[in-house]
């Protein structure tokens, strides 16, 4: 079956792109870092075996690093200053990507690399996440589509 209004059907694993992976005791400072340096939308946070265990969007590090009274009263947000704002990332310092997770764990935004096109907008839609894992039948990580890339494909046709 076609994608409606997007010409031939192309699948997951036409689409999948090699992506940066942190593990769950990867330094959040270190996940941080590879958002930032690398402009990335989110990192696929996989097991011991390589295998994606949950997406962690940017903005859940950023979550962690700006405390919490910041995040409840814009005001108080408001009346730091620079410099003391370039202090939040210590907030990061000694944690893990494990404790940047969001509580309850969210669904595992994956796909098989048949996968439509609507298929993974409906999954981006659902999960909020900003990318999608696509896996092998084995469950290993064969590369991800971003949403960049998924609304670059949708545009195009």
């Amino acid at each position: 079956m076609a994608d409606e209004g997007w010409g031939r059907t192309v699948r997951a694993g036409e689409m999948a792109a090699p992506f940066p992976t942190v593990g769950l005791d990867t330094p959040a400072v270190e996940a941080a870092r590879l958002l930032a340096g690398q402009n990335l939308p989110g990192l696929i946070v996989v097991d011991e075996a390589g295998r994606p265990w949950t997406v962690l969007p940017g903005t859940q590090v950023l979550r962690m690093a700006v405390p919490a009274y910041c995040q409840d009263d814009p005001a108080l947000a408001r009346v730091i200053d620079e410099a003391e704002a370039d202090l939040l990332l210590s907030g990061l310092a000694g944690r893990t990507v494990r404790q940047c997770l969001p509580e309850p764990p969210r669904e595992l935004p994956v796909v098989d690399p048949d996968a439509t096109v609507l298929e993974i907008a409906a999954l981006m839609a659902r999960t909020r996440s900003p990318l999608v894992a696509v896996v092998d039948e084995a469950g290993m990580m064969r590369g991800a589509v971003t949403l960049d890339a998924l609304l670059d494909r949708m545009l195009a046709s």
